[in-house]
């Protein structure tokens, strides 16, 4: 140990490579284990696992569990749990559904595809979800009703009120701008992919060096500045190297002459396209940029985890814990709504199994992704990969033949086990939160 404070050497040389770059070391295994399995599974089924489609099929299936997962970070952190998010994107995927089908034709004759049935149903079930994740808050934290208990009692009555609401049926087809939101409905075409790639690269480097401007102006430690491009260049490969799998992603050519023959065109010869990035992928980078924000530059976040770390010091230090409660639900209940979004239109309909075992699936991902369960700790971006890995596993598994109880059961597994290796990485450590 050298005596000279950081404060007095904002410039101090770290002693390694890996030092200088300050990996997050729980980053890196989540990145080994999801490259490992990725690798496991395209050997397994000759290589069909990492192809342009099963990629992009994977980001799609991923966006609606990931896009919970970031709001359920919040949750876990401030000690509580949310067994309701599954029955809670049911009712908002219902109360859009009939939005489309019902109220905007029939109540104000707007019909379906038509330019505003799409935003109302959007902004009804959005408003659902915030009303109903509130009352989820009020419920813990005004009445101190456990949260188990009040989301477990969610769990059965936002399912059913589901079904209640369109009578047990499949409503369908939704609308066609509602669809967009699904994936393969959806899709920003090459050009404006690498619009977005562009953009994102941009704003890494940005956050980067804001970062590290910051740590100056603190007179906290530095890394070298080859070790701040290393990982601009990391980011780079990484938003590159996606855009440019899904857009590998060739459009049939027979949906390409259908396209063109809704437009009155002809499709000229040989022309071949790539989907590039889902709408509800880029849905899901936004939100997860909006809600990284929100942790780490925000009083909320500030709020939260502080909470987290400690309730009770939180409330002496002035924090309205009860208020913040309900502010973390409503926040998880406009998520189930977007993610009902996602999930419907990815499907084209509303079903009535829409969701099931999602809440499981999210706290799995929070978890997985390194979210304490003693609470104050979780990322966002960890969250994510978590979700990327539990559903790497399931596609895998069901390209491999693998039984849905046999998949339920390896993930079973696979959360016990990255809980138990997060609790030996933290007593080697000394984290004690």
């Amino acid at each position: 140990m050298t005596e000279t404070s950081p404060a007095t050497s904002p410039q101090a040389k770290p002693r390694s490579f890996f030092a200088a770059l300050e990996f997050d070391t729980r980053l890196i295994g989540m990145i080994g284990a999801f490259v490992v399995i990725c690798l496991i599974f395209n050997l397994l089924t000759d290589g069909r696992f990492m192809t342009p489609r099963n990629i992009f099929n994977l980001t799609i299936q991923t966006a609606s569990v990931a896009i919970m997962a970031t709001g359920m970070v919040f949750v876990i952190v401030t000690r509580h749990i949310d067994l309701s998010v599954g029955s809670l994107l049911a009712t908002c995927s219902a109360i859009m559904a009939m939005m489309q089908t019902v109220v905007t034709p029939e109540w104000l004759g707007l019909g379906l595809n038509h330019p505003l049935t799409m935003p109302i149903a959007i902004l009804v079930g959005m408003l659902a979800g915030l009303v109903i994740g509130a009352f989820h808050g009020w419920l813990i934290g005004y009445l101190s009703i456990p949260a188990f208990i009040v989301t477990l009692g969610g769990f059965l009555v936002w399912r059913n009120v589901a079904w209640h609401l369109t009578d047990g049926q499949t409503i369908g087809p939704l609308d066609e701008n509602f669809q967009l939101f699904g994936g393969i409905n959806g899709t920003l075409g090459e050009t404006w992919s690498w619009v977005v790639a562009a953009l994102a690269v941009l704003g890494a480097f940005y956050a980067i060096f804001q970062s590290r401007r910051n740590r100056v102006l603190h007179e906290f430690p530095v890394k070298p500045l080859w070790a701040e491009f290393f990982m601009g260049a990391i980011a780079t490969a990484a938003i590159v190297g996606l855009v440019a799998v899904l857009n590998a992603y060739e459009i049939p050519t027979a949906r390409l002459v259908r396209i063109f023959e809704a437009r009155g065109e002809t499709m000229p010869e040989g022309l071949v396209l790539g989907y590039g990035l889902p709408i509800s992928v880029l849905l899901l980078i936004l939100i997860a940029f909006i809600m990284t924000i929100v942790a780490r530059r925000t009083r909320l976040g500030r709020y939260i985890f502080a909470t987290g770390g400690n309730p009770e010091a939180a409330e002496l230090a002035g924090i309205n814990t009860r208020l913040l409660t309900v502010k973390i639900f409503a926040i998880m209940g406009v998520l189930c709504a977007i993610s009902a979004v996602v999930a419907s239109s990815r499907q084209t309909f509303h079903s009535n199994d829409i969701g099931t075992l999602d809440e499981l699936r999210v706290i799995a991902a929070a978890v997985i992704g390194g979210t304490a369960l003693s609470g104050g700790m979780g990322t966002i971006y960890g969250a994510i990969l978590g979700a990327l890995i539990m559903q790497s596993l399931q596609s895998g598994m069901a390209m491999v033949g693998v039984d849905a109880p046999y998949q339920n059961m390896v993930v079973g597994t696979v959360l016990v086990l990255a809980v138990f290796i997060d609790i030996l990485y933290r007593r080697r450590t000394g984290d004690k939160t």
